[in-house]
């Protein structure tokens, strides 16, 4: 299958481009670049030349593609329209053909679940910080209407290759000597380790009936921020140096991201793993943090 793939430079969607080259698909990845261009050839993945605020470059992969994985976003105070934007672009150039297309959200848009175990069925309570989700998401879904073999993936909290949310954690302590957490550490993260997030993309692309949403989540890990917080500080070289930082002092500094690292988040994959017939097998974050991709040497 050819799949136009948005982010496929990114540190999500380049582990999802490794993981369709692996499974035998042909990659067309949107570059924003010269640069980026160079760097998805030299991966094999066939460059389009635009961005998320170019329509014609969105269309022009689209069409030339028999699917579509959205994964980029703008990262900036336009992120919200730039990802509607995009969305309804995909849907109405793919309408009527059946064609695949992948749409990323995230367990953030759950709120805090407390104890209990939240689900695909779960109410959603987003936080501020990726609150438009919640009307991309059932957008998405309902384009199954449309002929279009649509499905939703929500990652949980990623980890591997030496990225994600975790680096913030071990940067702080090697600038600082501290590792800095926001809240009082008992929040639990739900932790997905990229490898088998990009197995999970693969598994929906090949087998997700149309109007599926999914959460990408191992489910074993299920871990309080404060334990990740003091492994950090452990690979950072300062072992025991972690510490709390009041929510409204991080709220000052980082806005509503603070709000987002706070959430207490237990999820379940469970439909992923017998729907998709997808297992997480990649190494735990605190093995990766012992001795692998996050490991100072």
């Amino acid at each position: 299958m050819k799949v136009f793939l948005t982010g496929a430079t990114g540190y999500i969607g380049g582990a999802i481009a490794t993981a369709l080259q692996a499974a035998n698909h042909e990659v067309l990845g949107l570059a924003r670049s010269t640069t980026a261009e160079e760097k998805l050839r030299k991966q094999h993945i066939q460059p389009i030349q635009g961005n998320l605020h170019d329509s014609e470059s969105l269309i022009n992969g689209a069409q030339q593609s028999d699917a579509v994985i959205h994964v980029a976003a703008s990262n900036d105070a336009e992120i919200a329209k730039l990802d509607r934007q995009a969305v309804e672009i995909f849907l109405s150039t793919l309408e009527g053909t059946g064609k695949p297309f992948i749409y990323t959200s995230g367990t953030w848009i759950l709120g805090n679940t407390g104890d209990t175990i939240a689900d695909e069925n779960s109410p959603v309570n987003p936080t501020p910080l990726i609150a438009w989700r919640a009307e991309i998401e059932p957008m998405v879904l309902a384009a199954k209407a449309r002929n279009i073999r649509t499905s939703v993936i929500r990652p949980a909290l990623v980890y591997g290759y030496g990225g994600g949310l975790v680096t913030m954690l071990v940067q702080s302590g090697l600038q600082q000597g501290v590792v800095q957490f926001v809240g009082d550490g008992q929040n639990r993260w739900t932790l997905i380790h990229v490898e088998d997030l990009a197995r999970c993309y693969v598994a929906a692309l090949d087998h997700a009936p149309s109007g599926s949403l999914f959460i990408a989540a191992d489910d074993r890990q299920i871990v309080p921020l404060q334990r990740i917080a003091e492994a950090a500080s452990d690979v950072a070289g300062v072992p025991g140096q972690a510490r709390s930082w009041a929510l409204t002092d991080a709220q000052q500094a980082m806005g509503a991201f603070a709000d987002a690292l706070v959430l207490d988040q237990q999820v379940s994959a469970a439909k992923a793993r017998q729907v998709l017939n997808w297992q997480p097998q990649a190494p735990s974050l605190f093995d990766e943090l012992k001795g692998g991709s996050y490991a100072i040497h």
